[in-house]
């Protein structure tokens, strides 16, 4: 018979070690969810998957310490379907706190990331109602809905149910898509968002034309009585000019509130929908009352005037939107749905998605080449700009890397396929940009708090307005309603719900057109704070490939030391011996048979060419060989180590023939980088694994005052400690696996596009083309966002907290409320879009 867990807790714990956690690839969302819940307060349940248990032992150590948690009521694991189910009050505890307990407890509770298009979001307080309903469902753990996207990003437990979060979005009120994860498919689906789009324009455009036809002898009337002309329309007039502008025209408003209070929320929409109807049927009321003596006390050209006025507003600010997003619409749109692919000695054109790694791909000149790889035939250039932000095009010959989107010059070229779909680096670029666009930053948390509650509060301040002017101020119903009515209309949700996203947006944009590419929202929002800018030497403000600056020969021919030297390198790997080799081959130099060859680590090589017996190395291995430099080549070697160069002496037969100078060349960039960081107020210093006085060098040839040489990986970490201890802000710049640490560590990491993989995914902003002056272009593009993001904040709660008091004080008429309510969403996503005129100032 089966022991209860609480038997078996004990000696199982004894028989088992703690299972470290596993990586659970995250199930497909067509399988069965992984979770739900039922009932409230105390009857909730959940059921989690868990990954690591390996036997009985493990199981009742998890039930154990979550039946220990506040408000579960029972938990019960099973071994055999990884599955933990549990009751509980979810007043008292949540799905979150479950999750880390057991992941504590050494095991691991699979989640995955889901993203969703969302249709028919007009303002912030549906972002949030979205939010607080999904929030409620146990299996989502984190709710990002971005506004200015119309995209919902979520973390949920594997296995739920995708549909389960589609159908919680279509039941409060708006609709969700899952976009394609292919790229094709995506950029497929986005023509089709457009062709919604522009259908939706024109429908808009067609209302809008209706209302303003229909609104313009009201506004007619009303504009020539201010100027004391006696025109005016009959009250039957205005009503039949009213209504369809009401009912029709503003169908939207009703159907949106409609679906908004049904859901237990409230929007813009209720407040637009509220105040026009108070206009609208107080108006209908007098007229039905007092007839043709109703003149004066009609209010129908209010109601028609804010819902055309606020119509006009959602069409410019939803024009103006799509601006913002232009950069990544641009990038999906770089790639060629087809591409020619060699098969058996023929082009063959294949679908992109078709294409293979190793698959040999004909571009001709003028076409977008369809895929990354390496160039194995043809001459030509690359226009790379909007992938790079490189403004001048970019030679390509056999050997060199190609990517996927640039547009291939005048020549033809055979490339061999490295890298297909989403790891192409414009499928990377796009999915960085996505995620960095999707993020909220800090402060838009509080925004969030602000507009969940806003609307409630207007309703609030627009009744006791009604009740403050019927009952204290002593005026009479119609002075209260219209009031009343003002407040309503003025008060807007949709410019603090667009201030922050819109800005991001636009910002991240910008300076992915420039080479920049944030991957997430901290790091645009830290960038603006950088004080201090430590840089990796090597890769980075060098070129990271060791050449052959300069020959030394004693009394031979320099052409004869270089092919002696190349045919005995040929054997080696050693950077250094590339760069005498790709020397010889610059030059044209051919090589010689070479046998008996010997490595010594740390000294150098040997071996015999055309029957002599060659040392090359350093100048230990030419003194344990017993041969001794002269006093003119060891002071050319000392002068050389001064200048950060590497010294290889090459011997024939015990002879010294010459001296070769390799050097890893500083980037032609890197001292106007430094220059401009500087010159901004940033401290500057430099970290390298090389030798103190070649870090010295190079610094000097910098113009660098602080930096330190023999720093090994863990060093550059504890630097960056130190540093941010002292109050700093730091920024690490590096490309190499070894920088890896210390970009994780540092306030913002900078990954140099032509490094490692994994300094990429480590930092926070990678830069698209190796020019560290993109380093202080990164923290202009930051701060430069930033201050249209508090620009925006600024005017969105101004409009607020100046007409909101002046509409309570009967000073603004419902008309100009809804104008004033229009312009403020307009002038926030403008005021975004001046981003878009963002460039790097690169100093040369």
């Amino acid at each position: 018979m089966k022991r209860p867990p609480s038997q078996t807790v004990d000696a199982a714990n004894a028989a088992c070690p703690v299972a470290k956690p596993a990586e659970a690839a995250p199930s497909p969302s067509s399988s069965p969810a992984a979770s739900a819940m039922t009932g409230a307060g105390a009857g909730a349940q959940i059921t989690l998957p868990i990954t690591g248990t390996t036997c009985a032992s493990c199981s009742a150590r998890v039930e154990k310490l979550l039946a220990r948690m506040d408000g579960v009521s029972a938990a019960s694991v099973n071994l055999a379907l990884e599955k933990a189910s549990i009751s509980y009050d979810d007043k008292k505890n949540a799905p979150a706190a479950f999750i880390q307990t057991i992941k504590d407890a050494g095991f691991d509770v699979p989640t995955q990331k889901l993203r969703l298009s969302i249709d028919g979001m007009t303002c912030a307080s549906c972002a949030a109602r979205i939010e607080k309903q999904l929030r409620k469902r146990p299996e989502v753990l984190k709710a990002n809905i971005n506004l200015a996207l119309e995209r919902g990003d979520f973390e949920i437990i594997a296995g739920t149910s995708e549909h389960a979060i589609i159908q919680t979005i279509r039941d409060t009120g708006f609709d969700a898509t899952p976009p394609p994860t292919d790229m094709m498919k995506r950029a497929g689906q986005q023509k089709l968002h457009e062709q919604r789009q522009r259908q939706e324009r024109r429908r808009d455009l067609i209302d809008l034309t209706i209302g303003a036809v229909l609104t313009l002898p009201l506004v007619a009337q009303m504009a020539l009585s201010m100027l004391g002309v006696g025109f005016s329309l009959p009250p039957a007039a205005e009503l039949l000019l009213a209504t369809p502008v009401m009912f029709y025209v503003g169908r939207r408003f009703f159907v949106g509130a409609y679906k908004a209070l049904k859901t237990g929320g409230a929007n813009m929409d209720v407040l637009v929908a509220i105040g026009t109807s108070a206009a609208y049927f107080f108006s209908l009321f007098m007229m039905l009352r007092l007839g043709a003596q109703a003149k004066g006390h009609l209010y129908f050209e209010a109601a028609a005037v804010i819902i055309t006025l606020i119509l006009l507003g959602k069409i410019l600010e939803n024009r103006a939107k799509q601006g913002t997003t232009k950069a990544i619409l641009e990038l999906m749109n770089l790639r060629p749905q087809t591409a020619r692919v060699l098969r058996g000695g023929e082009e063959v054109e294949l679908a992109v998605e078709e294409v293979m790694v190793g698959d040999e791909v004909v571009v001709r000149p003028g076409e977008k080449i369809p895929v990354d790889g390496v160039v194995r035939e043809g001459r030509s250039t690359a226009d790379e700009a909007l992938i790079t932000g490189e403004s001048l095009p970019v030679a390509k010959a056999p050997g060199d890397e190609a990517t996927g989107g640039a547009i291939n010059g005048a020549g033809r070229l055979i490339i061999t396929t490295s890298r297909v779909g989403a790891d192409t680096t414009l499928g990377r670029i796009i999915k960085l940009g996505e995620n960095a666009q999707s993020g909220k930053a800090p402060v838009q948390r509080l925004v969030d708090k602000v507009a969940a509650v806003f609307v409630p509060v207007v309703l609030a301040i627009s009744a006791l307005t009604f009740l403050g002017w019927l009952l204290i101020a002593g005026a009479g119903f119609e002075t209260a309603l219209i009031a009343a009515v003002s407040v309503l209309v003025i008060a807007c949700p949709c410019a603090l719900g667009l201030a922050t996203p819109t800005a991001i947006v636009a910002g991240t944009g910008a300076a992915a057109r420039a080479g920049v590419l944030f991957r997430s929202v901290e790091a645009l929002e830290t960038a603006h704070r950088v004080n201090m800018v430590m840089f990796d030497k090597t890769g980075t403000l060098t070129r990271g490939q060791p050449t052959l600056v300069e020959q030394k020969t004693l009394g031979g021919e320099p052409e004869r030391m270089l092919q002696l030297a190349a045919s005995v390198q040929h054997a080696s790997e050693h950077p250094l011996a590339r760069a005498v080799l790709e020397k010889a081959a610059d030059e044209g130099v051919e090589l010689l048979p070479v046998s008996d060859f010997q490595s010594q680590p740390g000294r150098g090589v040997s071996a015999k060419v055309d029957g002599h017996r060659l040392l090359i190395g350093n100048l230990a291995q030419m003194q344990e060989a017993g041969i001794e430099p002269d006093k003119s080549l060891l002071e050319l070697l000392a002068d050389w180590q001064k200048q950060s160069r590497t010294a290889v002496f090459v011997a024939s037969d015990g002879k010294i023939l010459g001296l070769l100078a390799i050097a890893d060349s500083v980037r032609p960039q890197s001292r106007a980088a430094i220059n401009k960081l500087q010159t901004l107020g940033v401290r500057v210093m430099m970290l390298s694994g090389d030798a103190p006085h070649t870090a010295r060098a190079i610094a000097e040839q910098l113009g660098m005052s602080e930096y330190r040489g023999g720093v090994r990986p863990e060093d550059k970490a504890a630097e960056i400690e130190a540093q941010q201890r002292d109050g700093m802000v730091v920024a690490m710049v590096g490309d190499g696996v070894n920088d890896a640490p210390a970009l994780a560590l540092a306030d913002v990491g900078v990954a140099m596009g032509s490094g490692s993989d994994a300094a990429m995914e480590t930092a926070g902003v990678t830069l698209m083309r190796s020019d560290p002056r993109l380093v202080a272009a990164t923290l202009d593009a930051s701060k430069a966002t930033w201050r249209k993001l508090q620009q925006n904040l600024f005017w969105a709660f101004v409009y607020n907290l100046i007409g909101i008091p002046l509409a309570v004080m009967g000073l603004l008429n419902p008309a100009l409320a809804g104008a004033a309510m229009a312009m403020s969403s307009i002038s926030v996503v403008s005021n975004s879009l001046l981003l878009r005129r963002w460039k790097p100032k690169l100093e040369e």
